[in-house]
């Protein structure tokens, strides 16, 4: 039971969000239950997720996204707003692709020469920036449920996780082309079989593909199961789960103990799929029975086989010498420095590198049969691999492999399938989802779900127009950046009072504005970090330990046990850079809903209760925050109050008080300075602007986009 509670949640929140479904149809209705025996349909085929992109007609000389957006606003009678004001439009532009608020002068530049041709450089300057893949590398995070330790009562940790971390962050900065992006991270073991073999050394390139596959360790993992070989297919169906929803949209995880309730996808195709996976060495060392189990082969060096080869040979032959020096010794001072050097030999590591990285059982695959009701004890008949039926695929030819080969080649296989160009989903799907994070709800506002319970596209011609586009300018995503945020539609403001019939459309389906979005947890730590000037832009490197109340390591019992503070300025890193351990999160990325690292996350939820507030303004990290925030003020402006106050709202905000806010912060300042007791190591002044800093950090600006 203990190794089944991610199933039941995955399991409880689709049925939420099918009901949720249901309810948003209104008169449409929702899915109906699938008939029995399985079989696709004429309407199976027609659903918009499975039909081949096509590419929309736009006039020339117009903007395709804001043509196809304003073809729909027509009919149902609906005006776009304006633009938003040129400061917002900069702060919307630098917490979208960075997660960062932009400097008081960024703003004043641009709000002096608000031209088009001034957008499109700053926009190419911000997706130049290494920012920009820390921001959309934690989007990508969310979705493979990123974490550096397994879950569970122990919780243990990941070896080398962070570089995997570091491969997506590095993807997204160099704009590596999706689709290899995709086949990198479910093959790349096997792109970069033939330089292994065959190369002295191993490239950055072949470097980068053998992290990718971290990607199939990242799931919770039972050291101590019930049983072993029901938890060795938990394992497996959380790669394919994660693997169907973060490339393809679809919850192919429902077909694991009977055919899909609603979408065309029979427990038949769900075995045929996992075939791709079965022979990939399991996370836990599987016995007979319960009880505890070590890891199995879940690191590999990132080295080719002749430098691996060559170290330990050499190793080899250098203890050999060492034990045959300490055995011929004499005496017992000799005795013992030749033994100590023999000690130190032994503990010596190789000079190349390791990762978390996904590793087979060699070449030979091992069967696959559909289990009845998803028991591992009831194993019925076998399947090949195959993609879905729906998809009208042929069932691939095995792979010719060599006995010398490490795998079965059949990862590579279902890659190429999956960011091919006879898969109309995998486009559609990251399309959806670029689109998400700029407007705050995606197309499809559904993003996991591009089957019958989901809800279809509000503009399906605009969805393939993005996805037509992506393929066609070879699958950069800073291509699609760059034509989403030059459209009129992203540059609209966000105010409702603008509309002048916005009866029927109140959830903003026909993007006639902008939408009001609060930030994630992540950025809003980053954004208070750079408003306090102590933003460390250390990229990349094992993951940080932040400094946590004893209270938070009592949770766990994880004082001192894997969990070393780092130093403090370390600390001040960005947050994608903060260790991700299951059992224990960081209590201000929690309170505002960061990802749980359990399901894929294609879209966080909104929560807004108490303890948020609460946080902001109490939390010992905030104070810390505040004061460094007061520092930076009168380091900046001296201790005049008048240019104090403007300068502290210009750092937190991009904008200059207005003469209501210029009254309240002197009346803070004045009450909280005559609040203080005389104290000769006390600076009264600067203990108000403390205060005044403080406040500013919980003005809803600095927490969202407007």
């Amino acid at each position: 039971m203990r190794r089944s509670a991610p199933i039941l949640i995955a399991c409880l929140l689709a049925l939420t969000g099918s009901f949720l479904n249901d309810r948003l149809r209104g008169a449409e209705g929702g899915p109906s239950l699938r008939t029995r025996p399985f079989a696709i349909t004429d309407s199976d085929r027609a659903h918009w997720a499975f039909q081949p992109i096509r590419c929309a007609v736009v006039p020339k000389g117009t903007h395709a996204v804001d043509h196809l957006l304003q073809v729909r606003r027509q009919q149902a009678g609906l005006k776009p707003n304006p633009p938003a004001t040129p400061r917002e439009q900069v702060r919307r532009a630098y917490l979208d692709l960075w997660g960062l608020p932009p400097s008081p002068e960024a703003v004043t530049e641009f709000e002096r020469h608000p031209t088009d041709t001034a957008w499109v450089t700053l926009i190419d300057r911000l997706l130049e920036s290494p920012h920009y893949g820390e921001r959309w590398g934690r989007h990508w995070l969310d979705l493979v449920r990123y974490a550096e330790s397994n879950g569970y009562e122990r919780d243990g940790p990941k070896p080398h996780a962070w570089r995997y971390r570091d491969y997506v962050i590095d993807s997204f900065n160099s704009d590596k082309p999706y689709d290899q992006f995709v086949r990198e991270q479910l093959a790349g073991d096997e792109l970069a079989e033939a330089a292994l073999q065959s190369e002295s050394t191993l490239t950055p390139e072949w470097r980068a593909s053998l992290i990718a596959t971290g990607f199939y360790r990242l799931h919770i993992w039972d050291d101590e199961p019930d049983d072993t070989a029901a938890a060795e297919f938990d394992d497996l169906d959380d790669m394919l789960s994660t693997t169907s929803t973060a490339f393809l949209g679809l919850s192919i995880g429902c077909a694991r103990c009977h055919d899909h309730k609603f979408d065309p996808i029979s427990q038949a195709d769900y075995y045929s799929l996992l075939g791709f996976l079965r022979n990939i060495d399991g996370y836990g060392q599987q016995h007979t029975g319960g009880g505890g189990r070590g890891t199995g082969k879940i690191t590999r060096p990132l080295a080719t086989v002749s430098e691996s080869s060559r170290w330990h040979s050499q190793r080899e032959a250098r203890l050999n010498e060492l034990r045959q020096r300490a055995r011929q010794a004499s005496g017992t001072e000799a005795k013992q420095s030749a033994e100590a050097r023999l000690k130190q030999a032994e503990a010596e590591t190789p000079p190349f590198d390791f990762a978390l990285a996904v590793a087979e059982n060699g070449p030979k695959p091992r069967p696959t049969r559909i289990l009845l009701r998803g028991d591992v004890q009831t194993p019925g008949a076998e399947v090949p691999p195959a993609f879905p039926g729906i998809f009208a695929q042929p069932t691939p030819t095995p792979p010719d492999r060599s006995t010398e080969a490490t795998s079965t080649g059949r990862r590579r296989q279902l890659a190429e399938w999956m960011s091919g160009p006879r898969n109309p989903l995998t486009a559609r799907v990251i399309a959806n989802r670029v689109w998400l994070h700029h407007f705050g709800a995606g197309l499809v506002p559904t993003p996991d779900d591009f089957g019958v319970t989901g809800l279809p596209p509000s503009h399906p011609e605009l969805l393939d127009h993005l996805a037509f586009e992506l393929v066609r300018q070879g699958w950069h995503l800073k291509a699609l950046h760059r034509q989403i945020m030059t459209s009129r539609a992203y540059r609209m403001s966000s105010q409702a009072q603008f509309a002048r019939a916005r009866h029927g459309d109140d959830g903003n389906r026909l993007v006639w504005r902008q939408n009001l979005r609060r930030l994630d947890a992540e950025a809003i730590r980053d954004s208070v970090l750079t408003i306090s000037g102590r933003l460390n832009p250390t990229r990349g490197g094992p993951s940080v330990f932040p400094t946590l109340p004893a209270e938070v390591h009592t949770t766990q019992d994880s004082a001192g046990k894997g969990w070393q503070d780092s130093p403090l300025p370390e600390q001040d890193r960005r947050s994608i850079y903060l260790v991700v351990k299951r059992a224990l999160k960081v209590p201000l990325l929690e309170c505002f809903d960061t990802a749980n690292g359990t399901i894929p996350t294609g879209q966080r939820t909104r929560t807004t209760v108490a303890p948020q507030a609460l946080t902001l303004l109490n939390d010992p990290w905030i104070q810390i925050q505040a004061k460094a925030f007061a520092n930076r003020v009168t380091r900046e402006v001296g201790t005049d109050r008048e240019q104090q106050i403007q300068r502290a709202f210009a750092l937190a905000l991009q904008r200059r008080p207005t003469r209501a806010e210029a009254t309240a912060a002197r009346t803070l300042l004045q009450d909280q300075a005559a609040a203080v007791k005389p104290d000769p190591h006390q600076n009264a002044q600067q203990t108000a602007l403390v205060s005044l800093c403080r406040g500013l950090l919980n003005v809803n600006e600095v927490l969202g986009t407007e």
